[in-house]
């Protein structure tokens, strides 16, 4: 799409801070931020908030294996 960071988080009305802690996975996705992303970019918001269930089982999943 070629939209960077800053452009994205002024779409959305957010700081850019929120955006770039985000995508480099320092923060999980809200339901608001869900909703603020499928806004701007045309999708849905149950798109996103399914990403972040996948990641969250992924790193559970991760976490059982390394701990048995």
């Amino acid at each position: 799409m070629e939209l960077s960071q800053l452009e994205l988080a002024r779409r959305m009305g957010v700081p850019v801070q929120r955006v770039n802690t985000l995508i480099n996975g320092k923060r999980d996705m809200t339901a608001e931020t869900a909703v603020l992303l499928s806004r701007v970019l045309k999708t849905s918001s149950k798109f996103w908030m399914n990403l972040q269930v996948a990641c969250d089982l992924y790193i559970a999943k991760q976490h059982l294996e390394h701990a048995a």
